[in-house]
């Protein structure tokens, strides 16, 4: 099978702050070449960031999301969630929250009450998941994805595992439910750990190097935190580690459905924007009790 070529390295920008609580970094947006990231609309990553005790709790408050979907993924530290569908919970190292907006709703995100009164280390990845046209209506839904329940495929001779948070990985099916065909695969390889992979032909895929630096197809390097976009030829990937190494590789296939998004909201068409916004206004997304 041909083998799927690095098209370019994109290096994590200065962070810049979401409320009080998380220091992202954007390594891309569908307001910038949205069909080479399709179905993925965004992706912030937080870096090991140090906390210390505080009382009241860091976070960003209560705004509203139509139209996509949230993933957080939770490589250090504690971030709890509560919205106004009654959904709350908090995830752990190792955990993923997948909620989809849909329709709309309201929440907010915040540092555990452990994480608030002791202080510690926080690192996680945010994705924003486009919905077809036909689902943006639908209902919204929640998923708290806890680690020990991930699919976990061990890699031959010890090199290390894949987490198939979702899509498909070695006939091994994720945890999550998608909308539209795409993977999360939550990569961890040893000290030159060598891994393989099939991506289905037409999607797109890009993989982030959150710790460590990988040797991709024995040709191009890439390190930590640089994210590499894929040519969407080929059906093959290989990755050897150098050193300890942790990869987030994102495929799916692409929606190729008109995007209109500002801010919170994210449509097809100018006019569902604007509704979506008249919606909030008058209080179509429910209220956080």
């Amino acid at each position: 099978m041909a083998i799927r070529q690095v098209n370019h390295i994109i290096t994590a920008p200065n962070a810049h702050w979401v409320g009080n609580g998380f220091p992202m970094s954007t390594l891309f947006s569908y307001q910038k070449d949205s069909e080479k990231y399709s179905p993925f609309l965004l992706m912030d990553y937080a870096e090991p960031t140090l906390f210390k005790p505080v009382t009241n709790a860091r976070g960003v408050g209560t705004h509203p999301h139509r139209g996509f979907e949230t993933v957080t993924i939770a490589y250090q530290g504690e971030v709890s969630h509560h919205d106004s569908k009654g959904h709350e919970g908090t995830i752990y190292a190792g955990d993923v929250q997948w909620m989809t907006a849909a329709s709309g709703i309201l929440h907010n995100e915040y540092h555990s009450k452990k994480m608030t009164k002791e202080g510690g280390m926080l690192e996680m990845v945010q994705l924003w998941v486009n919905l077809p046209a036909a689902y943006k209506m639908t209902q919204p839904r929640y998923q708290a994805l806890k680690s020990d329940a991930i699919p976990l495929v061990q890699l031959s001779d010890s090199q290390g595992y894949v987490r198939v948070i979702a899509g498909h990985y070695a006939n091994t099916q994720g945890i999550a439910m998608t909308y539209s065909p795409l993977n999360v695969w939550d990569v961890r390889l040893n000290n030159a750990g060598i891994s393989h992979y099939h991506i289905p032909e037409g999607h797109n895929a890009m993989l982030f190097v959150v710790k460590g630096a990988v040797h991709i197809n024995d040709s191009e390097i890439a390190r930590q935190h640089e994210m590499v976009v894929l040519n969407n030829d080929g059906e093959t990937l290989m990755l050897e580690s150098m050193g300890d190494t942790i990869v987030l590789i994102l495929s799916g296939e692409p929606i190729n459905e008109p995007i209109a998004g500002q801010g919170p909201f994210v449509m097809n068409t100018q006019e569902e924007l604007q509704r979506a916004f008249d919606d909030y206004d008058n209080g179509q997304f429910g209220e956080m009790k």
